[in-house]
């Protein structure tokens, strides 16, 4: 049993009553382990039929999540092709509550590592608007990792204060949701750390913070708009209280459902989700932006399109020497949708981020075994033969790694140095 703080114990024992001793029994169960399907890139059937461990139970609450077991899930090949996502079963119950559909403006506040902002993404099936937002820079980098690596075409990964952002998107999203930062009791089997760094005071603190968050989630959606507040954490000031007050400060929502998952009853670390609809208020009209992209820029992108890809894509923008593809609808020009590759001497160098949102016969490409997949994935070059030229996707089972350049029958690694293992 791990040790938990006191004055935790003390006020789970009040809230919960006779549950208490299931609740703390819980805490002598090892935590549960979940992975989500990413059916960007590949169904829940065929997934089953190449995962690389165990697949248990389904869970309840999302259609492409799965109870594992053991270690090292983030380390294998179909996790660096993107196939999946590692993720705490619990936390996977407030994304399909937004009710996200094909083609809307959707909004996640608090957004780093990404699992929901992710989950968001596969329900959107790459239409729409979807802004993926992280105050934190260190956070939102990896934030951006997970997005490329899952292959999301339609996000817009952006690093801001949710009052800023509040500036350019008033009464923009069809959606939003608010996972909020909070006290973490949720973590505390997960994350150690969370143990010594909770008490009481931060749950005040987290709870104004999230009051903050929740008024800037309210100028920027749009009437008739579904809102969810989500939390891993049990303090009522951080969950049913913040709902209470936010619903007494604005008199046009109406809360639709909410619902609190205890350890010790579902199979998860525990979490809390409210949704609320936006009865009135208004509705920001969209206004076409000017693209702007050097024409030599645009013309070694085609240039290169028309010899190694098999798919179009279209809004080329450039920042820099960087050409986006980007997403249409957004009310300013972000580094948005999909980040195609750099001019670097008179040369196109696709992108890391292209490469996994490309499905193999989208591309020119070689198909490795395992061995020869690790080996690219620690950065390695490998054979090719003589005929094959020029840039090649690296896929394995199916499924893109990243890019490679052949040239006298050696494949030349260009995967990222970050990523390799």
């Amino acid at each position: 049993m791990i040790d938990l703080p006191a004055e935790f114990i003390k006020r789970m024992q009040n809230a919960l009553g006779s549950e208490y001793e299931g609740f703390i029994q819980s805490y002598s169960r090892p935590p549960e382990k979940g992975i989500r399907v990413n059916t960007l890139k590949i169904s829940t059937a065929e997934f089953e039929k190449i995962s690389p461990f165990a697949l248990g139970d389904k869970i309840p609450w999302e259609d492409s999540g799965y109870y594992v077991c053991g270690e090292g899930l983030g380390r294998t090949i179909a996790h660096a092709a993107g196939l999946y996502y590692v993720q705490e079963p619990s936390a996977m119950c407030a994304a399909p509550e937004l009710d996200v559909k094909a083609g809307e403006r959707v909004l996640d506040l608090c957004s780093a590592p990404g699992g929901k902002g992710t989950q968001l993404a596969q329900y959107m099936q790459g239409e729409g608007v979807l802004v993926l937002n992280e105050i934190d820079t260190k956070r939102c980098e990896i934030l951006r990792s997970n997005t490329e690596r899952l292959g999301v075409k339609n996000a817009a990964v952006v690093c801001r204060s949710p009052q800023s952002l509040t500036e350019s998107f008033e009464g923009y999203f069809d959606k939003i949701l608010v996972d909020a930062p909070c006290s973490g009791e949720g973590m505390f089997k997960k994350e150690v750390n969370a143990i010594p760094e909770w008490s009481a005071a931060n749950v005040a603190r987290c709870a104004e913070r999230q009051s903050h968050i929740l008024s800037c989630a309210d100028k920027m959606l749009a009437a008739g708009g579904r809102l969810v507040y989500s939390t891993c954490t049990f303090a009522e000031e951080e969950d049913e209280r913040q709902i209470e007050g936010f619903l007494q400060a604005y008199g046009n929502y109406k809360l639709l459902k909410m619902q609190k998952l205890y350890p010790h009853k579902v199979r998860g670390e525990g979490h809390f989700c409210a949704v609320l609809e936006k009865t009135d208020g208004v509705r920001m009209p969209v206004r076409s932006l000017k693209l702007n992209v050097d024409k030599s820029a645009e013309k070694l992108y085609h240039e290169f399109e028309k010899e190694y890809l098999g798919v179009q894509f279209g809004k080329l923008h450039m920042f820099g020497d960087k050409l986006y593809s980007l997403v249409d609808g957004l009310p300013q020009l972000m580094r948005s949708g999909v980040y195609l590759g750099e001019i670097k001497s008179r040369r196109f160098v696709p992108s890391h981020t292209l490469a996994m949102c490309l499905k193999k016969d989208e591309a020119k490409h070689i198909e490795v075994d395992e061995k020869t997949a690790l080996s690219y994935l620690r950065g390695l070059t490998f054979d090719c033969g003589e005929d094959i030229k020029g840039w090649r996707l690296v896929c394995c089972y199916g499924y893109p790694l990243g890019w490679c350049k052949a040239v006298g029958g050696t494949a030349k690694n260009h995967l990222p140095k970050g990523l390799r293992i």
